[in-house]
């Protein structure tokens, strides 16, 4: 069906695209639909099966009862049992409280929560506790809440418990008042109240509370330590890791961390060497912190001294390659991992991906296949942003589809942006459309899409349509926008928008905003006011590029006076490009100013300007051919400068006609070597 939709629009020009409406109607809804009733609703069903059984309300619903294991399956129908939830429940007649709570804690830590009630042999503080903290971990604040004021007794732990639940859901003033009530505390009592403090951004009130904790751990050091680390206060998690009475791994580790984020690879160093006991981690974080201050060379001197490797040492040295653009240096070193993990293949691929070396990631990618490990959907956008065709997107869609990641919203917008890059703006409109979940980037993306397709009025829809869903606008989105304006010539509203992004937004217009609005006006032939909004530009924000682009508009309106302003301006700026200065040359050449002319090309001689070459290209047999002016380089030069000087060059001074020059036929002499 997809397929059949594309060769029927391969067939238009521009093929007609719906309008934004309310709630996303549109005139594709048939042929969404349509699409989705191909796909089945296979497409839709869970990955996994949820088992939802009431242990301390409701009774659930009866399931059918399991199948009967034959002969010789005792062990496999036992192990089924032990993770059957109503088989369990009617065993627990026979088993003690602490048995009963042993089995709940199992069943927790393997998120599989259960809500029924429990005997009555089976109740009490121990029971009571672990479920307790089996709702806190999951999230379940309220519900965990519920059970907590139920409780006939609570002990410290079970406080303790209700004040960390609090905590890591962002409660903490509840987390306060319930600590401030708490009949009895002792030293995890406060720290969990420092940690919550500390986690929440409240680092003041954190302080406080360590102050004026009566004992202090060496957890509850560690804890205030950490938390200057994470705020970048580094001086004062220094001198108060100095204080420290006793100090364990995490707080060294902890340390040497804060100094390397910092950039203060020196102390980190220092500090490291005079750690008593080191472990796998704490040379990770050396080595990963060295490679992510660029010490490539100084983590490889630690890595090699490590006396045990985890694979996140491993990834760190990889990745430390990979950044330094080593490419050659992080494939030996992956290539002899003696163990790869999902973070291992995605930041090989991603660097073959990034340095443009599509041929190495896609065999990667490959081999990753083959492998025990899946592929996730970093690794799949690694790979789509390096696809060149439609054809290739459409592969990596359909491994999106089969690997159950098309809800991924990061990804969905890599699909709609990589659509609308090869040239299919309606697959890229259709996967804008499947997304459930949307946001900025999404809408950004597809307005994008619509403006360099030339849609200009359904970007400016999506933007209307975006504000009325209640998403901000970011820097990009407004480049998009603005865009969108210039390229159907909608001047006034161009302005408008331009204004808008910092009177009613409050975002600092950016060189893309400004090059933009200059591109708009240029083309509509307000050349003087393009030329001063150039000027009004702050200083150094200004660049060849934008000036590139109000000379252009110079050329196209005739505007002599402002190119040479402009072209004053250009000389000023020592850069290897030479299209700026062609166009003067070229503008001064067609009004006849013959000596202007000679004088850029003499600016062009005497400076770091050279003249790009022209090239052209041809395709044949699928194979692309590309010649530059002058080429040696192409291995059928022989044969093609032997055609131009002994067929085409003679026929073009013996002939007039564009028809007669053009009827000798080059593409014979490439199918020959092909």
């Amino acid at each position: 069906m997809l397929l059949r939709l594309h060769s029927a629009v391969a067939k238009l020009s521009r093929p007609p695209l719906p309008p934004f409406r309310s709630g996303l109607r549109s005139a594709d809804d048939s042929l969404v639909a349509a699409l989705a009733r191909q796909r089945g609703a296979a497409l839709f069903e869970l990955p996994f099966r949820c088992s939802l059984v009431r242990l301390h309300g409701t009774t659930s619903t009866p399931r059918a009862p399991p199948r009967q294991p034959a002969h010789g399956d005792v062990r496999s129908a036992n192990a089924a049992q032990a993770r059957e939830p109503g088989v369990v429940i009617g065993e627990t007649a026979r088993r003690d409280a602490a048995s009963y709570a042993a089995m709940v804690g199992r069943h927790l830590k393997e998120r599989d929560l259960f809500f029924r009630a429990a005997p009555a042999a089976a109740r009490g503080l121990h029971l009571d506790t672990v479920m307790l903290d089996g709702y806190v971990k999951a999230g379940r604040i309220d519900r965990a809440r519920e059970l907590f004021d139920g409780m006939a007794v609570k002990n410290v732990v079970a406080w303790t418990c209700m004040v960390s639940g609090y905590c890591r859901a962002g409660r903490v003033d509840e987390a306060r008042q319930l600590f401030d009530v708490m009949p009895a505390r002792n030293v995890v009592s406060w720290t969990a109240m420092v940690q919550g403090y500390a986690c929440n951004g409240m680092l003041r009130e954190a302080r406080e509370m360590f102050d004026q904790m009566p004992e202090r751990n060496v957890v509850a050091w560690t804890v205030m330590v950490k938390a200057y680390v994470d705020s970048g206060q580094i001086q004062e998690a220094w001198e108060l890791f100095d204080r420290m009475p006793e100090r364990n791994s995490y707080s060294w580790n902890a340390m040497i961390s804060g100094f390397l984020s910092a950039g203060k690879v020196d102390e980190a160093v220092q500090l490291f060497e005079k750690m008593p006991h080191r472990n796998v981690v704490s040379w990770t974080i050396l080595v990963t912190g060295l490679a992510n201050n660029g010490f490539a060379c100084r983590a490889r001197e630690f890595f090699d001294r490590m006396p045990e490797k985890d694979t996140a040492a491993w990834n760190a040295m990889v990745t430390a390659y990979a950044n330094n653009g080593q490419l050659n240096e992080a494939q030996r070193l992956f290539d002899s991992m003696p163990a790869e993990d999902l973070v291992s293949w995605n930041i090989v691929i991603e660097a073959y991906a990034k340095n443009e070396h599509k041929g190495e990631a896609l065999n990667i990618f490959l081999l990753m296949r083959r492998s025990a490990v899946s592929p996730n959907s970093t690794t799949l956008t690694s790979i789509l942003v390096i696809s060149e065709s439609t054809v290739e997107v459409k592969q990596i869609h359909r491994l999106v589809i089969t690997l159950g990641f098309l809800s991924e919203t990061s990804l969905g917008n890599a699909l709609l942006t990589m659509y609308s890059r090869s040239g299919d703006l309606l697959s890229a409109w259709l996967s804008f459309r499947r997304l459930e979940e949307k946001d900025a980037i999404t809408w950004t993306s597809i307005m994008q899409a619509f403006a360099n397709h030339g849609y200009g009025l359904h970007a400016l829809q999506g933007f209307a349509q975006m504000l009325r869903c209640g998403y901000k606008p970011s820097s990009t989105t407004f480049t998009a926008v603005v865009s969108a304006c210039s390229h159907v010539g909608l001047v006034e509203k161009g302005r408008k928008m331009f204004k808008s992004i910092q009177h009613v937004f409050g975002i600092e217009p950016t060189i893309e905003h400004y090059s933009c609005l200059v591109d708009l006006l240029g083309r509509a032939g307000y050349v003087r006011e393009a030329k001063e909004l150039v000027d009004s530009m702050k200083p150094g924000m200004r660049d060849e590029a934008i000036l590139g682009t109000l000379l252009g508009a110079c050329m196209m309106h005739n505007e002599l006076e402002v190119a040479t302003e402009v072209g004053e301006d250009l000389v000023g700026f020592d850069s290897s490009n030479s299209g700026g200065y062609t166009i003067l040359a070229n503008l001064f050449a067609s009004n006849g100013m013959w000596n202007e002319t000679a004088n850029v090309w003499k600016i062009m001689k005497g400076s770091k300007v050279k003249k790009t070459p022209g090239y052209s290209q041809i395709d044949v047999n699928t194979k692309n051919h590309v010649f530059y002016s002058r080429d040696q380089e192409h291995p059928q030069c022989a044969e093609i400068y032997q055609m131009l000087s002994d067929t085409l060059v003679p026929q073009m001074k013996g002939s007039s006609s564009p028809e007669q020059i053009l009827s000798t036929d080059p593409t014979p002499y490439l199918q020959a070597r092909v």
